[in-house]
């Protein structure tokens, strides 16, 4: 900016390539938009105009065309009438007060009258015949090239603050459009119970809360995160992370899940309980896919990305399935459901075999929790008596399955039969 004013006051011209270029070397460095930039500019020259040539409480403007170097200056005045100005009365009550005038409503607020920030409407009638009250004057100044040395430190301070800011709004704006996305990260340094991690062009911090319990950080480390929210800060937006949030899984087997990503395959549900185990509920969007397969990967290669990233996490792919009790038998697995009874108030009864009863409740009664709360369904789970359980089993049974067992059945008394022979065969010739 000083170069800039320096050229300006030699030759009243200056090096418009070299100019415009380190304009847009700024913009592309700071992944700022170039108007930024010419605004910022155009707010520091106004800023020095106004120390060497303007008076205390001016509003000065200025407009920069790029192409030319050319600039215009303005001083900008609030056109006002005598029912927006403060009276005689009015300013003495304030001050005996020592109180402000009031500003929860701006229409009817009223202003201490200053010649250099206000002009009254008949005479700004005079310059603009159809200006009402309320509006903005521009009033056309000299350009000036002659700048002093404070007048071009303060321009410089401008657009450092300027550019500063118009940074931090481009970094706010473009982390807020990936809230709720998955980005890697490197850890950059820990302090205390908060993980700070390098993710572009600005920190994220992981809290305690957001991290997988047992799951260690180290410096250096590259891992991915989930964007859980963006929040401006008088410092700059600060970016908060997580390692827990459900959400977390689905993103990473739409990376490792073509037909996740694509939609032929949804996720409609998850249960996680963070570096333990998880449950998620998958269908099919399109005839002849399987939603468990595509899921699972072949030989087990996609869900084991995803479990590789989470740290050994387990996680359990079930079928969804708008019947409730298909659903809740099949959020239960690996335990086999015999029967699922539905009853009010959103709640369900499970009946398992005996030998089933502790694999379907799980360690801690996790398995049962995981399933309610993918489901949404309070789920009790019952061990069937052994008449019960013999009873709906051969209910449950199809043709197929009855005569597969007979086969099974058969194949199993003729090998008996066929051992016996032998052993009797051995003891005849000893």
């Amino acid at each position: 900016m000083r170069t800039f004013i320096k050229k300006k006051k030699k030759n009243k011209k200056m090096d418009i390539k070299s100019f415009t270029s380190a304009i847009a070397q700024i913009a592309e460095e700071k992944g700022i938009p170039y108007d930024k930039v010419i605004e910022s500019i155009e707010q520091a020259i106004a800023a020095a105009y106004k120390k060497d040539y303007g008076e205390k409480g001016q509003v000065i403007k200025a407009k920069l065309n790029p192409e030319t170097g050319d600039v215009k200056f303005w001083q900008v005045k609030l056109v006002v009438d005598k029912s927006m100005i403060l009276s005689e009365e009015e300013l003495n009550e304030t001050k005996e007060k020592k109180t402000e005038v009031p500003e929860d409503n701006e229409e009817e607020k009223k202003v201490r009258f200053n010649p250099e920030r206000h002009i009254m409407v008949q005479d700004a009638k005079k310059i603009k015949p159809k200006i009402k009250s309320g509006e903005e004057l521009e009033m056309a100044l000299e350009t000036k090239f002659d700048y002093g040395r404070i007048a071009a430190q303060t321009a410089k301070q401008v657009i450092l603050q300027k550019i500063r800011e118009a940074e931090k709004e481009a970094v706010l704006s473009e982390y807020q459009s990936k809230e709720g996305e998955i980005i890697s990260g490197i850890v950059q340094r820990i302090e205390g119970r908060n993980i700070f991690f390098d993710i572009g062009k600005t920190f994220g911090i992981l809290t305690k809360e957001e991290q997988v319990p047992g799951e260690f950080y180290r410096p250096g480390q590259r891992i991915k995160v989930y964007i859980l929210k963006v929040e401006k800060t008088p410092k700059g937006p600060v970016v908060f992370l997580s390692r827990a949030y459900p959400k977390l899984i689905s993103k990473l087997f739409e990376l490792e899940v073509p037909e996740i990503s694509s939609g032929q395959v949804q996720i409609k549900s998850i249960a996680r309980e963070a570096g333990s185990r998880s449950k998620i509920a998958v269908a099919s969007s399109a005839e002849g896919i399987d939603p468990i397969g595509s899921a699972v990967g072949q030989r087990g290669t996609r869900v084991m990305a995803v479990i590789n990233e989470l740290g050994g996490e387990k996680i359990d792919i079930i079928e969804y399935s708008d019947d409730p009790a298909k659903y809740i038998s099949n959020s239960l697995s690996p335990a086999k459901v015999l029967e699922v009874k539905i009853q009010p108030k959103n709640k369900a009864l499970a009946v398992v075999p005996e030998d089933q009863l502790s694999l379907a409740i799980g360690k801690d009664g996790q398995n049962v929790r995981l399933a309610a709360k993918l489901t949404g369904w309070k789920i009790d789970v019952k061990a069937a008596e052994s008449g019960e359980a013999e009873e709906i089993t051969e209910e449950k049974e199809t043709p197929a399955e009855k005569g597969t067992k007979e086969v099974e059945k058969k194949s199993e008394k003729k090998e008996k039969e066929e051992k016996k022979e032998v052993k009797e065969r051995k003891k005849n010739r000893k």
